[in-house]
């Protein structure tokens, strides 16, 4: 293994020590599978908080120091939820979940979080919140204590009980992000983006002077869909009405209960409802070297009221290894707000950053960790069938 960098993102066999050392620790032990190659699964605990409203996590100068996030804004608190037989957070209200895992952060490591992928593609809104922090999903350097995570289903009502898994947290050292240069560099030694758009070319990596590159990867949004079928699907729509999802249960639903195939239309445009929610998938396939992480960023600023994506850690090895098909398509979880948007097929949709990892992980993304997503196309949770 290359020695480790100063600045990067810490890797699988760098968190499992720091959980051994307990920097990260747990009341029930934190198991192995919880390990990604650069991040950690973290647990629902065993109560949950029906609150009135989200709120913005400062803590104001008016509240006692020595007292803690829940003494804090106690005022909010409607009632108390108890997960440890399974309960169900209706979809459109806010609950305050502790987690099982805590912190003692070194004074040189900062901490960042995300919604898992599954969790951004049931429309279920999260963020972790800590103590004395003024942001959301920022963990700061050096912080010691619990941490909490909001969370706001948005599409569909769901069952979960204490131990599943809805966010991730990835460590940092230092500033890892890769320059705009740097990605130019690594792109003709290890392409990182392949095309997607005929299937004698799929193993075609982009043309470095096709690449979209400022201050992270540009990448664009499909809405041809497979050229090999009469009638491809190019997306999904969440239907407003539809029963409860337990997220203990994998492979169960019927998709078509939950969700409404979108048609490729005529024009190769798409146009999006307020508020509704949308499964898309992107234009190109994208590769994350071993020597790598990345993450999916927000777009908003340049698009207008229209978000992309909910989940966006990408794990060294995504997309990466697979000597028949190279590269791996993103899916995107789509939702305008306050005014329809009508896209085009290849439209630049969203950006994605690459940072380094401080070494390469001993474990990459992929089959042999259980991930669920390593050779998706245009893919819905887990927790569907068709």
């Amino acid at each position: 293994m290359s020695t480790p960098r100063k600045h990067g993102i810490l890797p699988y066999q760098r968190i499992k020590a720091l959980i051994a050392e307990g920097v990260i620790y747990a009341e029930r032990p934190i198991d192995d599978r919880q390990i990604q190659p650069a991040s950690l699964d973290l647990r629902l605990g065993t109560k949950a908080y029906r609150l009135i409203s989200s709120f913005l996590p400062e803590r104001p100068h008016a509240f006692e120091p020595q007292l803690n996030w829940l003494d804090m804004f106690r005022d909010l608190i409607m009632y108390e939820l108890d997960l440890t037989g399974g309960a169900i957070l209706e979809k459109g209200h806010v609950y305050l979940i502790p987690l099982q895992e805590q912190v003692r952060l070194p004074k040189h490591v900062r901490g960042r979080t995300n919604p898992k992928s599954s969790t951004g593609r049931l429309d279920i809104f999260t963020r972790v919140i800590t103590e004395l922090n003024v942001g959301f999903d920022d963990i700061r350097p050096g912080y010691h204590g619990p941490l909490y995570l909001e969370v706001v289903p948005r599409s569909f009502t769901i069952r979960v009980q204490p131990g599943l898994s809805l966010n991730q947290l990835r460590l940092i050292s230092g500033r890892p992000q890769v320059s705009d240069t740097q990605l130019r560099r690594i792109h003709r030694t290890v392409p990182l983006l392949y095309t997607n758009s005929e299937p004698t070319v799929r193993n075609r990596p982009i043309a470095s002077r096709e690449l979209r590159i400022d201050q992270g990867l540009f990448l664009r949004v499909d809405l041809q869909g497979d050229p090999g079928s009469p009638t491809p699907v190019i997306g999904y729509r969440a239907k407003k009405n539809s029963h409860v999802i337990d997220l203990s249960k994998i492979s169960y639903y019927s998709a078509s209960d939950y969700w409404e195939a979108i048609p490729r239309q005529p024009d190769a445009t798409l146009l999006l409802e307020p508020e509704e929610f949308y499964i898309l998938v992107s234009k190109e396939r994208i590769q994350v070297p071993p020597e790598y992480a990345a993450e999916m960023v927000a777009y908003e600023a340049a698009c207008g009221e229209l978000r992309t994506h909910y989940a966006g850690f990408f794990d060294p090895g995504f997309g990466f290894g697979n000597r028949t098909r190279k590269g791996t398509q993103v899916v995107l979880e789509v939702r305008p707000h306050d005014v329809p948007f009508l896209i085009h097929d290849g439209q630049t949709f969203f950006k994605v950053l690459y940072e380094k990892m401080s070494a390469p992980p001993t474990h990459l993304y992929g089959s042999a960790l259980g991930s669920s997503y390593y050779a998706q196309g245009l893919t819905l949770s887990k927790h569907f069938k068709w």
